[in-house]
């Protein structure tokens, strides 16, 4: 399971470049440029390369083996990092909601024309961007990761609406300076959106909520294929880090000895194991076929 938190950070830290250069672009273009929405754009990549980094310190944690105090790992590192990226994310569009309130009320010149070429690159960027960690985040199924990706897109929807606004601003003329601050405030309410969607995600796995049915589906098929296996009663799944833990009760025949009956329990298990490697351990639990009538 090493290779895939190592591919989870590599993609990370690519994000973490290419947040802290366009932060850079984007806040020096918006105070040359008069424009609050292209820097409260600065802000969120400037958030977003805080919350990468939680995201690859979460999943260096969740790779590491299961010790005597972890005896199940260290996984749930990797969903507390999407929980703090998430409550990152509010903290950057309170930021951004109140500034643009700020800009709004204070009357301003309107934002100049070259911000709008420094935005349309900024949205290409990080739409590429989203694509790309989002597909790896899917691929090594990571919660955090792809939060780290819903940054991206967060950070191209301020964008947009920042372009949005300033095309106003520059089209309206005198009256609609404030277009790309009100453009902001729109764009800390897409984030918010986002941060929530993303929060709701990561405590439904902290707080072990089942993956959904397509894994019980398969482990159940595969747990019944295996000889001796009259039937199949409770299976429970839950995700922790990038693996998944099955607790699975396997009835069997009554009459059958301990001996018999644990052979069938570990033959379960292996079948389990060498079907579906995103599994790292199944917990058996054996019972008599009497109980069926009972």
């Amino acid at each position: 399971m090493d290779q895939p938190f190592r591919i989870g950070q590599r993609s990370t830290l690519f994000g973490i470049l290419a947040n802290a250069f366009l932060a850079a672009t984007k806040g020096i273009a918006g105070i040359l440029g008069n424009s609050y929405a292209l820097v409260a754009d600065a802000i969120e990549s400037t958030t977003d390369i805080a919350s990468s980094l939680i995201v690859w310190v979460g999943l260096k944690i969740s790779g590491l083996p299961p010790d005597a105090d972890h005896p199940y790992g260290h996984g749930k590192a990797e969903p507390i990092a999407a929980t703090a990226v998430s409550l990152a994310l509010y903290a950057a569009a309170a930021v951004i909601a109140i500034e643009s309130i700020r800009e709004i009320v204070t009357p301003h010149h309107a934002p100049a024309p070259f911000t709008l070429i420094v935005l349309l690159v900024v949205v290409i960027i990080k739409e590429t961007l989203y694509r790309f960690v989002f597909r790896v985040g899917i691929r090594i199924r990571s919660t955090a990761v792809m939060t780290d990706a819903w940054h991206h897109r967060s950070d191209a929807m301020t964008s947009a609406a920042a372009f949005v606004g300033i095309s106003v601003a520059l089209i309206g003329g005198d009256g609609y300076e404030s277009a790309d601050d009100w453009a902001a405030l729109f764009a800390a309410a897409v984030i918010v959106f986002n941060a929530s969607r993303m929060l709701r995600s990561a405590l439904s796995e902290v707080m072990d909520a089942a993956p959904g049915p397509a894994v019980e589906r398969q482990v159940r098929a595969t747990a019944q294929r295996v000889n001796g296996v009259v039937a199949l009663d409770k299976c429970f799944v839950r995700k922790m880090g990038l693996s998944y833990y099955v607790d699975l009760h396997v009835t069997v025949d009554g009459k059958i000895s301990v001996r018999e009956g644990h052979d069938i329990a570990r033959e379960v298990k292996n079948a389990i194991l060498a079907a579906h490697p995103t599994v790292a351990d199944v917990l058996i639990h054996i019972e008599p076929s009497d109980l069926l009538h009972e």
